[in-house]
C-alpha cells in the first residue's frame, strides 16, 4: 500500500493542475498564427484533427471533437472562408463529405505546430529516454481510461 501514496487526493489534483497549465500553454503558443486569421482554439483543433486524418468525415470529426454538428459547421464555414480545407464527396457514398487541408490550411497549420513543436521538443529533449517513455504511456491511459 505504502507504493500507492502518490494516489492520494491531492496529488491527483495537482497532477490535473499540471495538465491543464501543459495544455493552456501548448496551446496558447499558436495563438499569434491564428489571431492573425482571425481563428481560435477550435479552429485549430479541427485543423490539427484534419491534417493527422486526411480525408475524415464530417461525422468522424464532431465524434473525435466530441462537439455538436452546429459548433462544427461554424468552424468548417470559417475554415472554407479562409480557403484553409476542401470537402469533397466520398466516391462510394456521395452523402459522406471528406475533408482535406488545402494549401493554406497546411501552412497555417505547418506554423501553428512549429511553435508548439519547440516547447514539446525542447520538454522531451531535456527528459531522460524512461521517463519520456512512461510520460506518453500514462497520456495515453489518460486518454482511454475509463470515467
Amino acid at each position: 500500500m505504502k507504493d500507492l501514496l502518490y494516489l492520494k487526493d491531492d496529488q491527483i489534483k495537482d497532477c490535473i493542475q499540471l495538465l491543464l497549465y501543459a495544455y493552456r500553454e501548448t496551446f496558447t503558443d499558436p495563438g499569434e498564427v491564428l489571431k492573425k486569421k482571425s481563428l481560435g482554439p477550435a479552429h485549430f483543433r479541427a485543423l490539427n484533427l484534419i491534417e493527422s486524418n486526411e480525408g475524415i468525415s464530417v461525422s468522424e470529426l464532431i465524434y473525435k471533437l466530441k462537439i455538436k454538428k452546429q459548433s462544427l459547421n461554424r468552424v468548417l464555414r470559417d475554415l472554407k472562408r479562409f480557403k484553409m480545407i476542401k470537402q469533397i464527396k466520398d466516391q462510394v457514398d456521395t452523402r459522406r463529405k471528406l475533408i482535406y487541408l488545402d494549401y493554406e490550411g497546411k501552412k497555417i497549420y505547418g506554423q501553428a505546430f512549429e511553435s508548439q513543436r519547440k516547447r514539446i521538443f525542447n520538454a522531451l529533449k531535456d527528459s531522460d529516454p524512461g521517463s519520456v517513455i512512461k510520460f506518453k504511456e500514462v497520456l495515453k491511459k489518460i486518454i482511454n481510461g475509463k470515467k
